[in-house]
């Protein structure tokens, strides 16, 4: 699934194929959190995110918006 943020946030594209790569990075570690997610990446003004089969979207969807419209309105790190 595709978010599209208000601008720009990332300077280079980034990917993370499982949580343990992930832990550094703030959101990403974050978006992990939520149970279900195998690969995250994310480029200039989007996040895409990659769920495995056996998880609902719109449960998913419900724990990703709110996260990725706060990280989106404090403007997170480019």
């Amino acid at each position: 699934m595709k978010f599209v943020l208000a601008g720009a946030r990332f300077a280079q594209p980034l990917s993370f194929p499982n949580a343990a790569a992930a832990a550094a990075h703030p959101l990403a570690a974050q978006i992990f959190a939520t149970g279900g997610v195998y690969n995250v990446f994310m480029v200039q003004d989007f996040v895409t995110v990659n769920k495995l089969p056996d998880v609902d979207w719109t449960g998913l969807i419900a724990q990703l918006q709110p996260m990725l419209e706060c990280f989106d309105a404090q403007r997170g790190p480019v």
